[in-house]
């Protein structure tokens, strides 16, 4: 402490005339010049008579040139108060204080933090300054710093502001979970009120003392296969309440050096009737002994049962939807064109004879049963097939007396000339062909001309000739 004032916060030596015998005038000033920035020897006036620059940051700004002018005209307008204030108190006894003012340069104002103290006679004074643009720079930088902690400050109240809001109004019930306690952290309104707990019950209790007491360990599973892999299904558990039974999904995610885990649950829905009734419905077609398929517009396959895969021979269902129909059912550019026209002008067909063919080359008589169902992005067909194949063989009619077999008409060569032989042979084939197609129509004149190729008054003509004209017809 001063000696001579003791609330004075600098201490001055005791004996100051000691040093005058050590202190030449360069030693001192050289100590001058190293103590500050900057140092001026002013006289009574105010006037700078000398100066010692240290600092080479402010030669550039022109300070050793002020030799010769007041000191005061080298600071700015507000800062001059600052001047006159320390030269004023330079004798008086007062207590010694830095004051900063600002010297207006070229490339802007340069703070300086002087200290003021008499030196000698005539009323000369010392004036020592340091400079306080980098302590103004790092103020400046600390000034940025704390307004950008703000403004982070601000975005991250914002931010927690929305997730609180999101957690809270969420319909999905979500819990926050720690990783290593699996204690809960947080629960939002939505798990709350499907537990049936009160606002905040939640907090710090176990999260398996949600769950019964046998699906606990299955729980616990799930939480440490979220922490090797992302992708991990959802386990189905009974909450403890209800005993009804939940999905509960969970992800893993840290914050700052915490682990958490997102766990989100639901209770699993009941099927309803109509599913269920559709499953059934599915289930037994596919078990069907008929074979059944389902085809959109184009005739392609959408479904098909195990009956019809066997029918196929393809080894599994995958392999024939995706697929024309026409690959497998009726005859090649026949049957199918018949069946469909029929069904688009009558909605539906029954007990069509036609044939499957086989992937491998095996080929089934079958009857097929069909309807069309319009829907808004078009029609859809669905097939009933039977095999009838043993069927047939079983009841199939004796061959018709032919009225010449092959040797007959071989007998007759010698005997009528080759022409007639021909013509005979293709009355035979001809008639068997008109047979074959009224059979396999079912006695349609209109669909066996088409079969065969011939418009309906020619194979009418065909008919009397061969004398089939009195078989039974279906309306056409």
């Amino acid at each position: 402490m001063n000696r001579h004032n003791p609330h004075a916060l600098t201490s001055a030596f005791a004996s100051p005339d000691a040093l005058s015998d050590l202190l030449s005038g360069d030693i001192a000033s050289v100590l001058l010049a190293s103590v500050g920035d900057v140092a001026f020897v002013l006289d009574a006036d105010g006037v700078i008579v000398d100066c010692a620059v240290s600092n080479p940051e402010l030669l550039k700004y022109g300070f050793a040139d002020w030799v010769g002018r007041a000191w005061i005209d080298t600071v700015s307008t507000e800062s001059r108060m600052k001047i006159e204030e320390l030269l004023s108190h330079r004798e008086d006894g007062a207590a010694m204080q830095w004051r900063q003012v600002n010297h207006p340069t070229a490339a802007g104002d340069i703070p300086i933090r002087y200290l003021l103290s008499g030196a000698g006679s005539a009323g000369r004074a010392i004036a020592i300054g340091r400079d306080m643009l980098s302590a103004s720079a790092i103020q400046q930088r600390l000034l940025q710093a704390q307004q950008s902690l703000e403004r982070d400050y601000v975005r991250l109240r914002q931010a927690e502001a929305r997730y609180r809001l999101l957690f809270d109004m969420a319909s999905e019930p979500v819990l926050i979970v720690d990783a290593s306690s699996r204690r809960i952290t947080e629960a939002n309104g939505a798990a709350e009120r499907l537990l049936g707990v009160k606002q905040g019950a939640l907090a710090n209790q176990p999260v398996t003392a949600i769950l019964e007491a046998a699906d606990r360990e299955t729980f616990i599973a799930h939480l440490g296969a979220i922490a090797v892999a992302d992708d991990v299904p959802p386990v189905v558990a009974r909450l403890v309440n209800s005993g009804a039974e939940a999905s509960f999904s969970a992800r893993l995610f840290r914050q700052g050096r915490s682990a958490l885990v997102l766990v989100r649950f639901d209770l699993c829905a009941a099927p309803s009737t109509a599913a269920a009734q559709d499953v059934m419905m599915g289930n037994i077609i596919d078990k069907m002994p008929d074979a059944f398929v389902l085809a959109d517009g184009d005739l392609r396959i959408i479904a098909a049962n195990e009956a019809f895969v066997e029918m196929s021979e393809l080894p599994m269902a995958d392999r024939v939807v995706g697929e024309s129909l026409g690959n497998w059912l009726g005859r090649p550019g026949i049957d199918l064109d018949l069946i469909t026209a029929q069904l688009r002008d009558h909605g539906s067909v029954r007990n069509v004879a036609t044939i499957v063919r086989g992937a491998a080359g095996g080929q089934e008589d079958v009857e097929v049963s069909a309807v069309m169902a319009p829907m808004d992005s078009g029609p859809y067909f669905g097939f009933s097939i039977r095999n009838v194949g043993r069927r047939v063989r079983d009841t199939a009619p004796a061959e018709l007396d032919l009225p010449r077999s092959v040797d007959q008409l071989t007998e007759l060569v010698g005997r009528m000339p080759l022409k007639d032989i021909v013509r005979e042979s293709t009355d035979l084939i001809e008639r068997l062909c008109i047979e074959a197609a009224l059979t396999f129509t079912s006695d349609n004149r209109a669909s066996a001309a088409e079969i065969l190729g011939l418009s309906r008054q020619s194979l009418y003509s065909k008919l009397h000739r061969h004398g089939l004209g009195n078989l039974i017809a279906s309306p056409e």
